[in-house]
């Protein structure tokens, strides 16, 4: 798929963000991101893909202050944060947001010194990518991203995969796909891992072709 180029007029050059957001709860608002952490997966162009080479060194981490006095005790427990050193040590969400948009500014230029246009990769996208819209939009007016600039890891997995959405799962993909990187629920750590597995697929010959 890195080979794969199209017509140079046609193509938007785009730079594929991981991300990962830890929440206390099931949507923004009345619950609150917890923490969040980003890198660049890589890029891709008329030319085809290229994953970035320094997934596990560089990135964009922040635990957030709780924008609400809602919680769920078993939703805050995936990250292992505590609420009371959030409400007393968290960034302001209005500070990490901007801070988020500063960084992303910086990840659109490209290894070729081009700007390139920022897409959000998630695994699965629907849950984080609420969650950082809302953020986005309500501390800082807008998102770098749009209203609809992200992709989610699983339908692209089942397209190339020529398989049902329904059902898929890390285990039900081939071996070969699969990130050599802990999954930790640290935001970081897993938005690294996410971006691996990303650009691994990205590579992918497909199920007929790998064997």
């Amino acid at each position: 798929m890195g080979k794969r180029s199209g017509a140079a007029g046609k193509v938007t050059p785009t730079v594929y963000v991981s991300v990962d957001v830890e929440a206390d709860g099931p949507i923004p608002g009345p619950y609150s991101m917890v923490a969040l952490g980003a890198v660049v997966a890589g890029w891709h162009d008329a030319d085809g893909f290229r994953r970035s080479g320094n997934v596990e060194s560089a990135g964009f981490y922040r635990e957030l202050r709780p924008v609400s006095d809602a919680w769920v005790p078993e939703a805050l427990a995936v990250s292992g944060l505590d609420r009371a050193a959030l409400l007393a040590d968290g960034t302001e969400p209005g500070v990490a947001m901007r801070e988020l948009t500063h960084w992303l500014e910086q990840a659109r230029s490209g290894p070729d010194g081009r700007r390139y246009r920022p897409v959000m990769v998630g695994y699965p996208a629907v849950y984080d990518w609420q969650f950082l819209h809302w953020y986005l939009v309500r501390f800082t007016g807008s998102s770098p991203f749009g209203h609809s600039g992200c992709l989610d890891v699983k339908t692209l997995y089942a397209a190339r995969a020529g398989v049902p959405f329904a059902g898929i799962g890390k285990r039900s993909m081939p071996g070969e796909l699969l990130p050599d990187l802990p999954h930790t629920h640290h935001a970081l750590d897993d938005a690294r891992e996410q971006a691996v597995l990303f650009a691994n697929l990205m590579e992918w010959e497909g199920p007929a072709l790998s064997g």
